[in-house]
């Protein structure tokens, strides 16, 4: 009796977990959750023009000379050229103000680099000569206050400055009013920084220079990358790039000082050109290869040393430059829904990658674009992303989730636009950044590149 009544009460008991059980089998609360599908992506070896990178073209001019030729500026893009040094002599102006003429020049030269799709990196000297003269220190304060209301005005298209100023080319390796010494170098570089806006970044010769004005040898770091600090806003251009030793003195001491410009580089631009190699030195490609992506090259000058970028061109690794020169984005993989409500959420996951020698320096304006597939028409979604921040060989993970407020139900392509701070440059598809992915470029809506997804807005 007493087994009969024990199995009475637990056979009912198990028969009902086990219905129980099945029930919520059946309605699928057991069931693994919907995952969003992972979308991978194929990186591109390709060349082509990119913001702010590359080979560039040399522009001298002296003053009150003939403006840039419009349309030879628009064919530098068919020849993968984003960028060109304009170097203006102010060779009538080192006893005297800078005349309205000269001031037209300058304008009208920008002008034409905006017009042209191109962004341009500034230097002023007063001779190019080695045994020519330049102006007093009052005379180039003066000279960058009228330069002044030019770089606010254009600064949608400055790239870099280059110090210059002093000496032979304005590289600060002589100077006939005695201006190259570190007194007088801290006072031109100060008053340079002081008259462009915040967002500009100057270059000075070596890295001796930076750490004598600035009296430290610490690199740039994240406590100060991007701020108004002036150390934060200096980076480097070698005129004497790949020559072998010193580098015609651009070094003091060599493995400390490339070291410092490798960690200094990782916020600041380093640019220049190669010289006449030293005797028994080769600037070949793996010499090439190796100091550009240890000390972060994100421009080179096309136009000189001629010989060295020809052998290039004959061993074959010219592309290869021109390829990985400065920054090169791209997509790795993402992580994006198939759908979402009306005015719900969508939760991104990107990995990019960063296969350039160098970082971007200059801030853009990263945005989420939605693309409806029947009306065409765009919604753009500003994401908290600095793609500053993607440096050389580091994946770096998007992860945010975006508000779809206001976006009418449909079916939307989704797209990833970088595209400049300006406001007279963010619809440009010159100045957006092209991510090295096969078939994810298009020049839609100021340029933009296809995460290659699909996601439906559904109105609940």
């Amino acid at each position: 009796m007493k087994g009969k009544s024990f199995y009475a009460i637990i056979l009912p008991a198990i028969i009902a977990i086990s219905m129980l059980q099945c029930k919520k089998s059946k309605t699928g609360d057991d069931t693994p959750p919907v995952t969003d599908p992972v979308i991978s992506y194929e990186v591109s070896t390709a060349v082509y023009p990119n913001t702010e990178r590359g080979f560039i073209k040399t522009y001298p001019v002296y003053a009150e000379g003939a403006s840039l030729d419009l349309p030879q500026l628009k064919l530098l893009r068919g020849q993968n050229i984003s960028m060109i040094l304009r170097n203006f002599y102010l060779d009538k102006f080192k006893t005297q103000a800078i005349s309205s003429p000269e001031l037209a020049l300058i304008q009208a030269d920008l002008d034409k680099a905006r017009e042209a799709g191109l962004k341009v990196i500034l230097r002023f000297a007063y001779t190019d000569e080695m045994t020519g003269t330049d102006a007093a220190l009052a005379i180039v304060e003066q000279h960058l206050d009228q330069l002044k209301p030019l770089f606010e005005a254009n600064k949608d298209v400055i790239a870099f400055v280059q110090a210059g100023l002093i000496g032979a080319y304005g590289e600060w390796h002589d100077s006939s009013n005695g201006l190259a010494t570190e007194e007088n170098e801290r006072k031109v570089l100060t008053k340079l920084l002081s008259v462009l806006p915040l967002e500009i970044m100057v270059q000075v010769r070596t890295p001796g220079q930076k750490q004598a004005i600035f009296n430290s040898n610490l690199p740039v770091g994240k406590d100060i990358a991007y701020t108004a600090e002036g150390r934060a806003r200096v980076g480097h251009h070698n005129d004497c790039f790949l020559t072998g030793g010193t580098e015609y003195g651009t070094y003091n001491n060599i493995i400390a000082e490339k070291q410092y410009i490798s960690n200094d580089a990782l916020y600041v631009p380093v640019g220049g050109e190669t010289c006449p190699p030293a005797a028994g030195y080769s600037p070949d490609c793996a010499a090439g290869r190796t100091d550009m992506k240890s000390l972060k090259w994100t421009y080179l000058n096309l136009d000189w040393y001629p010989a060295t970028i020809n052998a290039w061109k004959i061993s074959g690794c010219f592309d290869e430059f021109q390829t990985y020169l400065g920054h090169r984005l791209a997509l790795l993989k993402a992580t994006l829904p198939d759908q979402s409500a009306v005015n719900g959420e969508l939760k991104l996951n990107i990995t990019l990658s960063n296969r350039g020698y160098a970082p971007l320096y200059n801030k853009k304006n990263t945005l989420l674009v939605l693309k409806n597939k029947g009306t065409g028409q765009f919604y753009d979604i500003p994401l908290s992303v600095d793609v500053r921040d993607v440096k050389p060989l580091v994946d770096f993970v998007v992860q945010q989730t975006v508000n779809l407020s206001g976006i009418p139900a449909g079916d939307y392509d989704l797209y990833l636009k970088i595209a400049d701070q300006a406001s007279s440059l963010k619809d440009r598809p010159e100045y957006a950044v092209r991510l090295a992915n096969t078939g994810v470029w298009v020049e839609d809506h100021g340029g933009m590149n296809s995460l290659k997804h699909v996601i439906k807005i559904a109105a609940m």
